[in-house]
């Protein structure tokens, strides 16, 4: 299919700021309940990230003056879901920056041992929970899309969450590094773990999509199984909706080396990067890199209707 640039840069900004939302409740937790302007910056950076992805969204619009209509189907449509989860989730992202700017940490639970659960981090763990749904959910969009073979698996959302998460951490050990952060270290650290396993999830993604059956034949398509059944004209002789919108720009050729591209500016160099100690050079090579993979997530994916229109002469 061909990708929509508005798409492409909602689902890796609101992926990242998921991901940094996480990070730093994680880091919250690891330092031990520690609260400040770090944690305050880096929620407002997240905030940011989303609050750009919403702009992103609505040039994919047709109509954006009726954008709120996209959320009225919440009890089905996973886009609605999505729809709804961003701006909560900004919300959230919102009053996690203002208690950690102001310091209000009164505790709301005692825990044994003299831990306890104060309202930052009660906020944060509320905020990830968010995050994670929103990633289930912007995952489910296209899982759920079963007629498409590459996108109708549970890997799906495996991936959106592994490399939301991987450049979330990414950007974390980044920001830490510029604020000279004591948590550092333990943002490098998970990033470095975070981007393997979201490379080997995508590789075997890959793998599958280039190796398994499709879900639909000829035979399928028009309810005859005949033992030979083949297409002698084309749906289309010239360029139309559907031959254009459906179709990979660039062809297979294109998909293929801009796989191999991501799978390398987008995992492998930022591993070698963080491990070098350089978290900022990693996260907009990484950036760089989902960019292309979400690219070909799209443009890889084979439509049905192509067993009738397939390919222009």
């Amino acid at each position: 299919m061909k990708p929509a640039f508005s798409v492409i840069f909602l689902t890796t900004l609101i992926g990242a700021a998921q991901g940094l939302l996480i990070a730093l409740t994680a880091g919250q937790m690891y330092a031990g309940g520690q609260s400040g302007g770090f944690f305050a910056l880096g929620a407002a950076l997240a905030l940011a990230l989303l609050c750009l992805g919403l702009v992103a969204s609505v040039f994919h619009l047709a109509n954006p003056q009726r954008g709120w209509r996209a959320a009225a189907r919440w009890r089905t449509s996973w886009l609605s879901r999505e729809v709804i989860l961003i701006p909560a989730l900004s919300a959230l992202a919102f009053l996690y920056a203002v208690i950690h700017a102001f310091g209000w940490a009164p505790v709301l639970v005692r825990l044994g041992n003299g831990a306890a659960i104060d309202l930052p981090l009660a906020l944060g763990l509320l905020t990830t929970l968010a995050s994670l749904a929103l990633f289930v959910c912007t995952g489910m969009i296209y899982a759920c899309v079963r007629f498409i073979r590459q996108w109708a698996s549970g890997w799906t959302v495996v991936n959106y969450l592994l490399m939301g998460l991987a450049s979330g951490f990414t950007l974390a050990a980044a920001y830490a590094r510029l604020q000279d952060s004591l948590l550092s270290g333990f943002m490098s650290g998970a990033a470095v773990w975070l981007t393997l396993l979201a490379l080997a999830a995508r590789a075997f993604q890959l793998w599958r999509n280039t190796t398994g059956a499709p879900c639909s034949t000829l035979k399928s398509a028009i309810g005859v199984h005949h033992a030979q059944i083949r297409q002698i004209t084309q749906g289309f002789m010239g360029s139309s909706f559907n031959t254009v919108e459906f179709t990979a720009p660039g062809g297979a050729e294109t998909v293929r080396g801009l796989s191999a591209f991501f799978l390398a500016v987008g995992f492998v160099a930022p591993v070698a990067l963080l491990l070098a100690g350089m978290p900022v050079l990693a996260f907009l090579c990484q950036y760089v890199g989902l960019l292309a993979e979400r690219w070909v997530f799209f443009a890889d994916a084979d439509h049905v209707q192509n067993l009738y229109y397939q390919a222009k002469g």
